[in-house]
């Protein structure tokens, strides 16, 4: 009975965040220069201004996305920020990268994705870490190979934060 209640939820954060993105977008006076780059962004957020040694600010891409270099029980892992997802997802690709490892027999519970119902493993993740902030035994799926195009930083880690909060064009993470 939750399922419909949690899907629901994810999908309406996903069309705030994405309605933020655009009305940005559009807002934008027509000679500001081009969309930032991935590297950019990197800088940008590493040099932005944090309100204490445990926040991390993330600025919306070209899409109005934001991603996060992570770092997965020691290993770094780019990772895109989705309040709609329930879990951490990741790519089994990205799994074997970071060391999750997970077998054909372990893709046994269904998930709802934006692309429809998919096969996935759960497993549990000691630490991820995002710049200064960590959390310990994060719930996480694999979900198998050529199904997901980027690994997912989500609620499962996002709701163990202080402070989540999105406000022009930034996402700032607070542990």
């Amino acid at each position: 009975m939750t399922r419909p209640i949690f899907w629901a939820l994810g999908v309406t954060a996903c069309a705030a965040v994405w309605g933020v993105g655009l009305a940005e977008r559009f807002d934008r006076p027509r000679s500001q220069p081009a969309p930032i780059t991935a590297a950019a962004l990197q800088v940008q957020a590493a040099s932005a201004p944090e309100t204490s040694s445990n926040a991390l600010i993330l600025h919306a891409d070209a899409k109005g996305q934001f991603s996060t270099q992570a770092t997965v029980d020691g290993m770094p892992l780019r990772m895109l920020v989705d309040t709609g997802a329930t879990h951490c997802a990741f790519s089994e690709e990205d799994a074997e990268r970071v060391g999750i490892r997970v077998y054909e027999r372990d893709f046994t519970r269904k998930i709802q994705t934006a692309n429809g119902t998919v096969a996935a493993a759960y497993v549990r993740i000691p630490m991820i870490r995002v710049g200064a902030i960590s959390v310990r035994d994060v719930e996480a799926v694999v979900v198998p190979r050529g199904r997901l195009s980027t690994s997912l930083l989500g609620m499962s880690f996002l709701r163990r934060l202080s402070d989540v909060n999105m406000n022009k064009g930034r996402l700032t993470l607070r542990g």
